[in-house]
């Protein structure tokens, strides 16, 4: 089951691909690949316990509120709020195409997908 949902994430990471062609105004692909990383800064929230670092790394990986702050860019015709989403549907789906989940309470590594660096 873990490799299955793992290779369902490609599908949300094409359309973000896909979208990013048809936003209105064009960025430079270095910008979209410099912004790609930008949701792992929640990884700081770690600093502040497994419970609270969890909780705010969920948030910045979360793929629905992706696709709401896609659609309120795109409701509000703000193209670099449609880049935001589009950023972080496309980043949450890579990582848990290479097998990083949501975060679990009990720390970085346990996720919904499994532990990582655990095989099987």
């Amino acid at each position: 089951m873990k490799y299955l949902l793992q290779a369902e994430a490609i599908v949300p990471f094409i359309i973000a691909v896909v979208l990013l062609h048809m936003l209105p105004i064009h960025f430079s692909w270095w910008m979209w690949i410099v912004l790609f990383l930008a949701p792992d800064i929640s990884m700081f929230g770690y600093l502040l316990g497994n419970r609270v670092g969890g909780i705010i790394y969920n948030l910045f990986h979360h793929q629905l509120l992706a696709v709401a702050v896609w659609g309120f860019g795109l409701c509000l015709y703000q193209p670099a709020v449609q880049l935001a989403g589009l950023v972080l549907l496309g980043h949450s789906s890579l990582d848990r195409l290479m097998g990083y989940g949501l975060k679990l309470p009990e720390g970085f590594n346990f996720t919904h997908l499994g532990v990582i660096g655990k095989k099987g």
